[in-house]
C-alpha cells in the first residue's frame, strides 16, 4: 500500500470499506527538518509548548506521503509503512484527528495511510515530516480553511517539531508566551530568509532501527531530572539569537559552530538525566572525531545530532563530496545521504496523481 498519490490508495480502501468510503483522499507530502538550534523540553505537555524557541533546516530527502480519506465506519484506521498501526502509534494519530474534527465541527472518522521514505523513529525527524503531512492532508479532508501559521500550530499538536516542516528552507519556531490556550496561539513556526546560504547537510546513518527510549520519554526525563537542563535552555535562547544573525549574514562557519555546540549540549543534558539517556554510540563518536579531523584539514564541517545515534554534518555545497567520502571512510556507516534545502509541506494536486 505504499503510494505517492491518491490513485494508488483508491483500490485498497474500496476493497476494505466499499461504499462506506466518503469522497476522495487528500494526499500530502512533507519533508523532515533538522534543528540547528534544538527543541528539547516542553513547558506544557497538553499543547506541546516548548521551553525554548528553535530553528531548523527542512531537507529535500526522506519525504513522508500521507493520505486521509473519510469513512462512515466507527473508529479511525491507520496504516504506517504498509502495516496497521497499533498501540501508541495509532492513538497519537487518532488523538490528532480528534483535534481536526473538533475544529472542523465534523464527526466522521478516517482512514490514514502514511509512508516514510526514510527510517522511522531513528532520530531522523520522521515524526516531524509525518505529522506535518498528516496536518495538511487531514485539514483538506475535513474541509478546514487554515493558513500556514494555523497549519503550523496544528502540526505542533501531533509532534512539536512538525510545526517547522510545514515550511521549506530555514524555519524558526517561536516558543510563545504562557501556557494553555494563550501559549497555543503564540507558539508557531514561520520561514526565515536564508536560502542564499545554500548549505549541504550530510546525513550519516549508523543505525536505522527504532530507538529503545522514545524522544518524548527522553525529553520528559531530561527536563525533570537533569541538573544540566536549565543551564542548557538558557544558553539555547542565546544560541537562537546568534543563529538568526549568522544566517542573515550568510556566515556558514558561525552557523555550524552554533549548531554543533547546541547539539552537544543537548546530549550532555541527557547524559545527566536520572536514569541517564545515551543515544550516541561508538560509531557516532567515531563520526564526530572525523568531523574534527575535517576541520583540522581546513574544511568547514560541523556536526549536529538529534535524539538518536545518527550524525548530520553541515558544510558548504562545494565540500559535500569530500565530507561524504571522509564520513564513509571514517566510520561504520550503514547509509549516507546528501541533503539540501527542501520544500514545505504541500497537497498533491489532482494533475500530479
Amino acid at each position: 500500500m505504499t503510494f505517492t498519490a491518491g490513485a494508488e490508495l483508491a483500490d485498497p480502501l474500496a476493497d476494505r470499506f466499499g461504499d462506506n468510503v466518503i469522497g476522495d483522499a487528500a494526499v500530502a507530502v512533507a519533508h523532515p527538518n533538522i534543528a540547528l538550534v534544538k527543541y528539547w523540553g516542553k513547558r506544557d505537555e497538553t499543547y506541546f509548548l516548548p521551553v525554548t524557541g528553535s530553528l531548523s533546516m527542512t531537507l529535500d530527502i526522506y519525504p513522508t506521503t500521507t493520505a486521509v480519506r473519510l469513512h462512515a465506519e466507527p473508529g479511525d484506521t491507520v496504516v504506517l509503512n504498509d502495516r496497521p498501526a497499533v498501540g501508541d502509534a495509532h492513538a497519537r494519530v487518532a488523538r490528532f484527528l480528534d483535534l481536526v474534527r473538533a475544529r472542523a465541527g465534523r464527526d466522521e472518522h478516517a482512514v490514514v495511510v502514511s509512508s516514510n521514505a526514510g527510517p522511522t523513529g531513528a532520530g531522523l525527524a520522521s515524526s516531524a515530516s509525518g505529522f506535518a503531512a498528516l496536518a495538511v492532508a487531514a485539514a483538506a479532508a475535513y474541509g478546514l480553511d487554515v493558513d500556514a501559521r494555523a497549519l503550523s500550530r496544528l502540526a505542533r499538536r501531533g509532534s512539536g517539531s512538525a510545526c517547522r516542516s510545514i515550511f521549506g528552507g530555514f524555519a524558526v519556531w517561536h516558543a510563545g508566551e504562557g501556557d494553555g490556550a494563550a501559549g497555543d496561539a503564540s507558539s508557531y513556526a514561520e520561514p526565515i530568509d536564508g536560502d542564499a546560504l545554500d548549505p549541504a547537510l550530510i546525513v550519516a546513518v549508523v543505525d536505522d532501527g527504532a530507538k529503545a527510549v522514545s524522544s518524548r520519554e527522553a525529553m520528559r526525563r531530561t527536563c525533570d531530572t537533569s541538573p544540566f537542563y536549565q543551564p542548557w535552555a538558557a544558553a539555547s535562547r542565546l544560541d537562537l539569537d546568534e543563529m538568526r544573525k549568522a544566517i542573515a549574514r550568510r556566515d556558514l562557519p558561525a552557523v555550524g559552530e552554533i549548531a554543533e555546540r547546541n547539539a552537544l549540549g543537548m546530549h550532555a543534558t541527557m547524559l545527566l538525566a536520572r536514569p541517564s539517556v545515551r543515544y550516541l554510540s561508538p560509531r557516532s563518536v567515531a563520526l564526530l572525531d572525523r568531523v574534527l579531523a575535517l576541520r583540522a584539514d581546513g574544511i568547514a564541517a560541523y556536526a549536529t545530532m538529534d535524539a538518536g545515534p545518527n550524525v548530520k554534518v553541515l558544510c558548504a555545497r562545494a565540500d559535500e563530496q569530500r565530507v561524504t567520502t571522509a564520513l564513509r571512510d571514517g566510520g561504520d556507516v550503514a547509509d549516507i545521504q546528501v541533503a539540501h534545502l527542501g520544500p514545505g509541506a504541500t497537497l498533491v494536486r489532482d494533475d500530479e496523481r
